[in-house]
């Protein structure tokens, strides 16, 4: 846990597409949103079949 310990004392820099601008931190979360949502509709669910079946 120590390696992911940052500092967030200052100001957070920003990312600026014309009239878009994001602080790079929620650009960062809504990245991992994206690829955890991608990877619940790519990894399949467990199946419940019986050792019969």
């Amino acid at each position: 846990m120590v390696a992911l310990a940052i500092s967030l004392n200052g100001p957070a820099k920003f990312v600026t597409w014309g009239v878009i601008s994001i602080s790079v931190p929620n650009l960062i979360m809504i990245g991992l949103i994206v690829v955890f949502f991608v990877l619940a509709l790519v990894i399949p669910f467990p199946s419940h079949k019986k050792n019969g079946e």
